[in-house]
Parts: C-alpha cells; sequence; structure tokens
C-alpha cells in the first residue's frame, strides 16, 4: 500500500507528460484571452471616444471597470475553488468570458458597454487563481515553475494579437463603428475554445488528499496521468498552518502584485496615450503599431526567458531583479533631461522595463501565490493576490490620463518608479520554493521546521522516469 506522500510523489517527481502540455495549454488559453480582451479596449476607448463623444473620464472608467470586476472575480472564484474543488468551477469563467466579449460588441452606448465590460472583468479575475492552482498542483516539482510561467505567459501573444488585429482592422477600410465591435468580439473565440477541455479536466490529486481526504480518487487520478499504478492507504494530513501564517503570506504576494499591476497595467493599457504624449503628430495606426513593436521585441521574450530559467535562477530572486531593473529604467524617463525629445532612447528605454517586468515581477507574482499557500487555502490566497494586482491595474489604468495631463510623461514614470520600489519591499516578505514540493509550503514558516529533511527524503527516493 502507497501512502499519500507516494502518491504526491509519484505525481511530483515525474517527468514533464503530454498531460502537463495539455494542462498547460487548457490553462494559457484562458490568459491569451485575458490579454486581448483587457488590452484591446485601449484602443476601442481611443476609436469610440469621437463616435460616442467620450469625455477622459468616461474613457477611464471604460478601461477601467473590467479590472475591477478582475479583482473581485478573483477573490469570488478563489474561495469557490477551495470550498468545492478546482474541477467544479474550472471553464465557468471562459463561459462568463465568452458571453461578455460577444454581448458586448452589439452594445448602443456607454451604459451598455460598462456592463458588458465588467461581466467580463469576472470572468478574467476568475481565471487567475483556477487556471494558475490547476497547473500547480499537476506539475512535477522540477519543472513546475517552468509550467506555471507557460500558462501566463501565453498572455503575451494576446499582447502581440490585440494590436495585430487593430491594425489590421484600421487599414481594412471597415467603418470605425464596425471595427471596434469587431475587435471586442473575436475575444470570444480563444475563450470558448477552452469550455470543453475545461469543464472535463481530472480534480487535481493534491486537492482530493488533502481537502476531500479522497485518497482512492487521488490514486486514480495520479496513476491515470503518469502511467504508474498507485493505490492509498487510510494516512490522514494536517497541514497545520494557522490564518496568521496565511496572511502574512497575502501580504507579501498581493502587495507585490498590487504595486506590479499600477506599474504595467497603468503603462500597458494607455499605451497609445504614452505614444502619443511622445508624438503627439502621430496616427493611432501609428502609435498601435509602435506600442505592438515594443511588445514583440521586449516583453515577449521576456516571459519565455523566465519560463527556462525560473527553476534555476529562482522565483524571488527574479522578482527582486526585475522590480529593481523596472524602477531604474523609469527613474531614468524621470532624470535624464529631454528624454521626451529623443524619441529612440526613450523607447530603448521604455522597452527595457517591459522585458523585466515580464522577465521578472509581471510572471513571478502569477507563480509565487500559486505555491506558497496550503492546498485548502492555496486558491483563495491566489484570489486575494490576483485581486490585489487587479486592484492596482485598476488604479493605474485610471489615473495614468491624469497624471500625463497634469505631470507630464517623464512626471508619470516617476511614478512608477516609486511603485516598483515598493513592490522590492513587499517581495522581501515571501519564501523561495524553487526545486521544493509543494509540501514544503507546510513547514517552512515554522522555526525548527522539517522541510528541509523533507525535502532530503523526496530527493534521495528514485524519480518516477
Amino acid at each position: 500500500m502507497r501512502t499519500r506522500a507516494d502518491i504526491l510523489e509519484t505525481l511530483e517527481e515525474s517527468k514533464i507528460q503530454s498531460f502537463h502540455w495539455r494542462t498547460m495549454f487548457t490553462s494559457g488559453m484562458g490568459f491569451f484571452t485575458d490579454a486581448y480582451d483587457l488590452f484591446i479596449i485601449g484602443v476601442v476607448t481611443t476609436i469610440l471616444a469621437p463616435i460616442w463623444h467620450l469625455g477622459k473620464a468616461e474613457i477611464g472608467i471604460l478601461n477601467a471597470t473590467s479590472l475591477i470586476a478582475a479583482a473581485i472575480g478573483a477573490i469570488l472564484f478563489g474561495k469557490l475553488a477551495d470550498r468545492f474543488g478546482r474541477k467544479s468551477v474550472y471553464g465557468i469563467e471562459v463561459i462568463i468570458l465568452t458571453i461578455g466579449a460577444l454581448l458586448s460588441a452589439t452594445s448602443q452606448n456607454f451604459d451598455q458597454l460598462l456592463f458588458w465590460r465588467f461581466i467580463i472583468g469576472l470572468g478574467i479575475g476568475g481565471d487567475y487563481p483556477t487556471s494558475a492552482i490547476i497547473m500547480s498542483e499537476y506539475a512535477n516539482r522540477k519543472n513546475r515553475g517552468r509550467l506555471v510561467t507557460s500558462v501566463f505567459a501565453m498572455q503575451g501573444f494576446g499582447l502581440l494579437v490585440g494590436p495585430l488585429v487593430a491594425s489590421g482592422l484600421l487599414v481594412s477600410g471597415i467603418s470605425h463603428d464596425m471595427i471596434w465591435r469587431i475587435m471586442l468580439a473575436l475575444g470570444a473565440v480563444p475563450a470558448a475554445a477552452v469550455i470543453y477541455l475545461r469543464r472535463t479536466i481530472s480534480e487535481t490529486p493534491r486537492y482530493l488528499l488533502e481537502v476531500k481526504k479522497d485518497k482512492a480518487e487521488a490514486a486514480k487520478v495520479v496513476s491515470t496521468l503518469t502511467q504508474h499504478d498507485v493505490s492509498s492507504d487510510d494516512q490522514t494530513h494536517s497541514d497545520g498552518w494557522t490564518k496568521r501564517q496565511f496572511w502574512v503570506r497575502v501580504i507579501g504576494t498581493a502587495g507585490s502584485w498590487f504595486f506590479l499591476d499600477i506599474a504595467f497595467y497603468g503603462n500597458s493599457v494607455s499605451s497609445t496615450l504614452i505614444m502619443k504624449s511622445l508624438a503627439p503628430h502621430a496616427s493611432l495606426l501609428h502609435t498601435t503599431l509602435v506600442s505592438t513593436l515594443i511588445f514583440l521585441v521586449f516583453a515577449v521574450p521576456g516571459y519565455w526567458v523566465t519560463a527556462f530559467t525560473i527553476d534555476h535562477i529562482g522565483r524571488k530572486t527574479i522578482q527582486m531583479l526585475g522590480f529593481m531593473m523596472m524602477a531604474l529604467s523609469f527613474a531614468g524617463l524621470y532624470f535624464i533631461p529631454n528624454i521626451t525629445m529623443m524619441t529612440i532612447p526613450f523607447l530603448l528605454i521604455y522597452g527595457l522595463s517591459y522585458f523585466f517586468t515580464e522577465f521578472g515581477p509581471n510572471t513571478t507574482t502569477f507563480v509565487i501565490p500559486a505555491e506558497v499557500f496550503p492546498t485548502r487555502w492555496r486558491a483563495f490566497g491566489d484570489g486575494l493576490s490576483a485581486g490585489a494586482g487587479k486592484m492596482g491595474a485598476f488604479l493605474g489604468v485610471l489615473f495614468v490620463p491624469i497624471l500625463l495631463s497634469r505631470l507630464s510623461l517623464t512626471g508619470t514614470e516617476g511614478v512608477m518608479a516609486v511603485a516598483c520600489i515598493l513592490g522590492m519591499g513587499t517581495t522581501l516578505l515571501v519564501p523561495e520554493l524553487k526545486h521544493k514540493s509543494l509540501s514544503a509550503t507546510y513547514h517552512d514558516t515554522d522555526p525548527g521546521s522539517d522541510s528541509s529533511n523533507t525535502q532530503s527524503k523526496v530527493k534521495n527516493r528514485h524519480a518516477v522516469s
């Protein structure tokens, strides 16, 4: 008879197999959709402003409302995933995304579009804890960072496809009133593509073992996935965590994500406004293409550099390095005299900030909360962290247009530098789980813990081939 530890070891010590990549794709397509939906709205509101006679306040609200809803969705779905199981809620968030995207394209006025953007935001928020936790709990120990990062890295493709779709439509000759509707409706396609895959995914073995106490079903799932026969005994397990330990971790993960998203979303959703501030006479097509080029050259490689180094360098190290380099980049844009008059140097420094956003806290703030909480609170802790991030994103998106008008472009980037410095401070509160089993979460906050002994025992066992 295998013990509970044997069942989890079989899963965590396995090599990467097809089910890992299938889970990564199923989870990652949600983040492709999330990125597309969140970032396309900046172009949509630019198009809609003269058609619907929108003021700056209305543009700011439209750009930001999905982020408030995402904060609510992240916390709600995280709590539900811990209460009822990952499988029970997985897929509902992309159904919400699909419906919201399609109906937002039919909006006839500001209020209707605002409502459907709120619905989309609920789905986006729900995707953060559910996808992160499912990938984390299915991943093997050695490659968990890469697999969870790869899920999030699909966001990079959404960042590219959104502006490319916008650029293609802008040169197509189609009326602007139709272009924005097509942009929004296309957000339903990738979400709808994974509804079936998500609704049919198995419950994670770790949740079955540690929350539902269903060892027989957990053993069955692991056996099916790894092709290794696993049976179980009737051992029980308690993680021993206190609420105080949980909330200390939340301060570290949620605080880091909050400050990161102020800078990241503030710059990204308002990228067309930032490019317009740099080149006031440039067309919408020109500013959109420049933003796309920056994402392609700087941001997209950053995601994948993280994916292939995170299990070697470590999550916390990458996050600290990223925050530091972002702060230096934004500070350079603030302190270098007349930098806005030097387009190429400005874009290079601005682009460098994007590289270290992705090879840094934008990916690690997604990975770390999926690891550092015990199973019974993992999705809720992740949801709280993602929700805090989206609150930061809301503030960034809402206030960047105001900051641009009152502090200028360089002053706005100076504010972003301060946010990154604060993010470095909260990062000090998070632990490093590089090469550790998720079970190490139960021990590494307690003095004299046996986590190191647990890890050495795991390493000394034969890895499952």
